[in-house]
C-alpha cells in the first residue's frame, strides 16, 4: 500500500475546492494546510514539505477544513481563526471577520493618544478606561488591551453569541489588562462609567447595500454587524449623539465609517456639537475614520 503524501492530500483538496468554485484552488489548499498545521507554517513551507507524509490528526483536520471551505465558508470561518494586528483570534460565524481597515482604526487611536497633550502640563499620562462598542470577536478591545496603556478595557456586544466568542478570545489572549465583556446595545451598558476613549466599528451599510453584498459575505457573516438602517447611519448617529456624557474631559470618540458617507458623518458630529472633529484616510486613501474629541475642560 502506497503511503499518502502531503502532495496527494493537497491535490485532492485542490480538486474539491476547484469544483466548488474556489479561485486558485491549489494556492488555497496550501494556505488551508498551513493554517491547520500551525507552528508558524507558511504556504511556502507547505510546498517545500509536499513530499512528506502528513500525520493522521493534521490530515483529518485538513479534510474537515477543506469540506467547510468547499461548502462556501469564508477562509477565516473554515479554519476557525484569524490574525488581527499582533493577535491570533478564534473566529466563526458568531462575529464579523475582522478587516484590515479596522486594524487601522486601532492604530489611529493609539497614535492619537500618544500625541495628545494637556494645557501647561505636556503629554497626557497613560491609563484610564477605554470602551469598544460592538465588540464582535473582541479584536479591537484586545488589541487596545495588549498594545495600549489603559488601566481597563470594556467590550460591549449586543449579540450573546458574539459576546461568548469575545470571552473565548479574552481567555485565548490572556491580556495583562482586565478586559470585561458586557452584553447590551451600544452605550447602554456603560452607565456610570467615565471613559478616556470610546471606539467602535459600528455597522454602516445601508439596507440596499447589504442586499448587494457578495453571497460569501451575506450568507455567512452576521447581518447586524454590517447593516444599519435605510441610510447606514443608525448606529453611528446614536454613538455621536450619546457618547459625550460617558467621556472624561479631553475624551475621544473614534469610529470606523463608510467612505461614501464620510461627509454625512462629519456633519452629524458637528450637529451633535463635538468641539473637535476630523476625518482620516485609511491606507488606501479612502476616508475611513472619524475622531471626535472633547475639550480638556469639558
Amino acid at each position: 500500500m502506497l503511503e499518502v503524501t502531503l502532495a496527494d492530500a493537497l491535490s485532492d483538496a485542490a480538486r474539491r475546492l476547484a469544483s466548488s468554485g474556489v479561485a486558485d484552488a491549489r494556492r488555497e489548499a496550501r494556505a488551508l494546510w498551513a493554517a491547520v498545521a500551525g507552528a508558524q507554517m507558511t504556504p511556502g513551507d507547505v510546498w517545500l514539505a509536499r513530499g512528506g507524509a502528513p500525520t493522521p490528526d493534521v490530515a483529518s483536520r485538513f479534510q474537515d477544513v477543506v469540506a467547510r471551505r468547499a461548502g462556501g465558508a469564508p477562509f477565516a470561518y473554515a479554519v476557525g481563526k484569524t490574525d488581527f494586528r499582533t493577535l491570533d483570534l478564534a473566529i466563526d460565524s458568531r462575529a464579523l471577520i475582522p478587516r484590515p481597515e479596522t486594524e487601522g482604526l486601532v492604530d489611529l487611536v493609539l497614535r492619537t493618544l500618544r500625541t495628545l497633550r494637556t494645557p501647561n502640563t505636556g503629554p497626557r499620562k497613560p491609563g484610564g478606561t477605554v470602551a469598544d462598542i460592538g465588540a464582535g470577536s473582541g479584536c479591537i478591545a484586545l488589541s487596545l488591551a495588549v498594545e495600549g496603556a489603559f488601566d481597563r478595557v470594556i467590550a460591549v456586544e449586543r449579540s450573546p453569541a458574539a459576546a461568548a466568542l469575545a470571552r473565548e478570545n479574552v481567555a485565548r489572549v490572556r491580556p495583562l489588562v482586565p478586559v470585561e465583556i458586557r452584553e447590551g446595545d451600544l452605550l447602554a451598558p456603560l452607565t456610570g462609567e467615565r471613559l478616556r476613549v470610546i471606539v467602535s466599528n459600528p455597522p454602516y451599510l445601508t439596507d440596499a447595500e447589504y442586499g448587494d453584498l457578495d453571497p460569501a459575505v451575506r450568507s455567512w457573516e452576521p447581518r447586524d454587524a454590517l447593516a444599519s438602517g435605510p441610510d447606514g447611519l443608525d448606529a453611528t448617529r446614536a454613538l455621536l449623539a450619546g457618547a459625550r456624557p460617558f467621556l472624561e474631559p479631553g475624551g475621544l470618540l473614534a469610529l470606523e465609517i463608510d467612505e461614501r458617507r464620510a461627509d454625512a458623518v462629519r456633519a452629524l458630529a458637528q450637529a451633535c456639537r463635538w468641539p473637535h472633529v476630523a476625518v482620516y484616510d485609511d491606507l488606501f486613501g479612502r476616508p475611513r475614520y472619524l475622531l471626535a474629541a472633547l475639550e480638556e475642560d469639558a
